[in-house]
């Protein structure tokens, strides 16, 4: 795939990585860089993730051939609308965002006749931020969702599924709501639990934390106000996995309580073989 010009919303860690990604492999002629904080696009200009920045996502937007909205989930619908005010016909929008279902909604609940918006998420990250963490070889091999519906353009899918192939990722189609249940259970989930785990331990004990601790609570050093975003975006079925984390744990705990060493290890040995199973 080649696009003439790529305009990247929000040049972080993902949007970041999109442009190595695209300028290594040739996806793309010219890159453009939005992002609200003028340090971080100043910081994505010296390292090369985009060749030239623009002031507004409209700018970008009339410029563009493909545009990828790497910014918080709570803003992306509102740049997607944005954008289709102005940017070329048969133009590609996708997203990035870790939520889709709100996203999606909002946006084809606004979307002019023939704009091409194609929900969609990378499952692939780092609790680092910012353009100097970012990463060509990010996507390579990782699965990226695209989250079409009955409204999708069928163009702007193939475009979509052809643009995250290039940068080296595995594309796999999922409802929009699917996608929010899975990933409240998949990220955003062990999210809460990692900041819930850091969260209870005594200063005074820092000193003492190997690996154990430093891999459980690892995600918890992403942003808060990124984080917060997606949590509340997804709310329900974050609430409906800490439901289902609270039923374990409840296990977990009568099980110590009564001392059965044997539930004890049934439960131990079935976290060991689902995690054990994992294969991405």
């Amino acid at each position: 795939m080649r696009i003439d010009t790529l305009a990247l919303v929000g040049v972080g860690l993902i949007g970041g990585s999109v442009g190595l990604a695209a300028r290594k492999r040739g996806v793309a002629g010219r890159i453009l860089g939005v992002d609200s904080r003028p340090e971080v696009l100043q910081r994505a200009l010296t390292r090369g993730v985009v060749d030239q920045s623009r002031p507004n996502v409209g700018s970008a937007a009339a410029e563009a051939d493909a545009i990828v909205f790497c910014t918080p989930v709570d803003v992306i619908a509102g740049q997607v609308i944005e954008a289709t005010s102005v940017c070329r016909p048969g133009a590609l929008l996708t997203d990035a965002g870790s939520t889709k279902a709100s996203i999606v909604r909002d946006v084809e609940g606004r979307l002019p006749q023939g704009a091409g918006f194609v929900g969609g998420h990378p499952l692939a990250g780092s609790e680092k931020q910012g353009p100097e963490h970012a990463n060509a070889e990010l996507f390579e091999g990782r699965v990226v969702v695209l989250t079409p519906t009955s409204r999708t353009d069928d163009k702007a899918l193939s475009q979509a599924t052809a643009l995250w192939e290039a940068l080296g990722a595995r594309v796999r189609l999922m409802d929009p709501e699917e996608h929010d249940r899975a990933m409240a259970m998949t990220s955003h989930l062990p999210h809460v639990t990692a900041a819930a785990l850091a969260g209870v331990l005594p200063p005074e004990w820092s000193g003492l934390t190997a690996g154990g601790f430093r891999d459980a609570t690892r995600v918890a050093s992403g942003g808060p106000e990124l984080w917060a975003a997606i949590l509340q975006a997804n709310a329900d079925g974050v609430l409906d996995a800490m439901d289902q984390l609270d039923k374990r744990m409840a296990e977990f705990r009568r099980s110590l309580a009564s001392g059965d060493r044997d539930a004890l290890i049934a439960l131990l040995q079935q976290g060991k073989l689902l995690r054990d199973g994992l294969t991405c």
